[in-house]
């Protein structure tokens, strides 16, 4: 585990370009009088880009041609782990500190746009893991994992994927209501469920799903048979995708108390005029529904007659 790696040019060009981007935001937004902390880059650096080098370069990079544990597991680690650790970094701050005009509004519309919007909403990211989970009970998984384009792929999708989930929720880029931090919450705990649901499947099945080949050469004296190869996905994938949960539930929690207080605040702000105003216009809309529900009633026993 510690001593086995092998080079992964794409991986490599990843981290070159991240930490040069990453630096040139940090000299950026210090020339435009913002002070960077040394923990944001150490975990950027040290955390985020550490553990996609080890995942690319070390033993799952290896083996993961090989091992399907391996590669379920690299998988995984690419989709929830690194994104996770490389936003502790704080790169959508850094990059408003740096940026200033066109550039600045150019990831504004970015971030506002409707595909972000909607990878960072709390039901894509459980109904995506489990749709890519299920996956691995295919034979599709051993196509991908033997086919050097689609490793590569693997490399650069997987976490800029799981970085367009987690980003919103960290970097708290789009303003949620107390309902709907709520939903998410609830939605969150579903998704503890639904990721499990693969990972068992792996675990328990009596035979290789993905129909991968006996493996032929020389191999570890310690590589399991695939039935045994199988069975450890099932148990690392389910553990990783629970524990990745925590964090997350942990996290909308403390939104959705800092939104609640926020919005108690607006609502005592408010003079006693301007809640008069608030509740006339309140049973306004509410009347205006009520007359709108009471026409159609009219209507639909107009026809019946």
């Amino acid at each position: 585990m510690l001593t086995t790696w092998r080079l992964d040019p794409v991986a490599l060009v990843a981290i070159i370009l991240a930490a040069g981007l990453y630096t040139a935001g940090v000299v950026a937004a210090r020339r435009a009088g913002v002070r960077w902390g040394a923990l944001r880059i150490l975990a950027f650096f040290a955390l985020g880009l550490g553990s996609y080098a080890w995942i690319s370069f070390g033993f799952l990079g290896a083996w993961s041609h090989d091992l399907r544990w391996a590669f379920t597991t690299r998988v995984a680690l690419l989709l929830f782990v690194v994104p996770s650790l490389i936003v502790l970094g704080k790169p959508v701050t850094l990059a408003r500190a740096a940026l200033s005009g066109l550039p600045l509004r150019t990831l504004d519309r970015v971030l506002n746009s409707w595909p972000v919007r909607l990878m960072g909403n709390a039901v894509f990211a459980p109904l995506f893991a489990l749709s890519a989970f299920l996956l691995f009970l295919t034979p599709v998984a051993y196509v991908l994992r033997d086919n050097l384009w689609s490793e590569w792929t693997i490399t650069l999708l997987v976490p800029l994927l799981g970085l367009l989930m987690v980003l919103p929720i960290i970097e708290q880029s789009m303003m949620r209501t107390s309902f709907f931090i709520t939903i998410e919450f609830m939605l969150a705990f579903v998704e503890l469920i639904m990721d499990a649901i693969p990972a068992i499947l792996l675990r328990l099945n009596t035979h290789v799903l993905d129909h991968a080949p006996a493996l032929v050469g020389a191999f570890p004296g310690w590589f399991p048979n695939p039935l045994r190869d199988q069975q450890l996905s099932g148990d690392l994938l389910w553990l990783i995708a629970e524990v990745t949960d925590v964090p997350v539930l942990i996290i909308l929690l403390m939104r959705w108390m800092r939104t609640d207080r926020h919005e108690a605040k607006a609502m005592d702000d408010l003079s006693d005029e301007q809640m008069d105003a608030l509740m006339q216009q309140h049973l306004r809309r509410m009347n205006m529904v009520q007359a709108a529900s009471a026409s159609e009633d009219s209507e639909a026993d107009d026809a019946t007659s």
